[in-house]
């Protein structure tokens, strides 16, 4: 490890398997980018979700929650960032592409993930009630990271709480 970087270390369980991360500055700078997305969402009376996709250490796309605003069921984060980059790549396979969300994917946007062939996805908070990616894995041949951050999820429960 070089001198002077702010280094963590995420620790992920996956099917009885304890994987270890080093994770740095570009991991927290797509982090901060998913923050200020899901607080557009925010201000639209959306849940706070965001999700970028990433290609070769390159932001491709980029997206937040709209369900609300547009009134559309499949408006989620995750869908609408595979649906722009789709459109730029041109083509549907994004096997060489990273999707990182603030919300564990639910059920519609896991199948999203899959049927693009997205390789990896990192998410920071898990979803209970409606993640479909940790709890249901075991066909799902994909990188699962999830790197929690306090910040996000504080945003989410103050959302639901408010919401109540």
């Amino acid at each position: 490890m070089e001198s002077g970087q702010d280094w963590k270390i995420a620790a992920l369980t996956i099917n009885k398997c304890v994987c270890f991360l080093f994770v740095g500055d570009i991991l927290d700078k797509y982090i901060d980018i998913l923050i200020k997305l899901a607080n557009k969402s925010l201000k639209n009376g959306d849940v706070p979700v965001s999700a970028i996709v990433v290609e070769n250490g390159k932001m491709i796309s980029k997206a937040h929650n709209l369900k609300y605003k547009k009134k559309d069921v499949t408006a989620h984060a995750e869908i609408l960032a595979i649906k722009k980059a789709c459109k730029k790549k041109k083509s549907y396979y994004l096997n060489n592409c990273t999707l990182y969300v603030t919300l564990e994917p639910c059920m519609m946007c896991t199948a999203a993930i899959i049927q693009s062939h997205i390789k990896e996805v990192v998410y920071c908070v898990k979803s209970p009630k409606f993640g479909y990616l940790s709890s249901k894995n075991n066909d799902i041949k994909l990188k699962i990271t999830e790197c929690y951050n306090e910040t996000y999820e504080k945003m989410l429960k103050d959302f639901f709480k408010n919401k109540r």
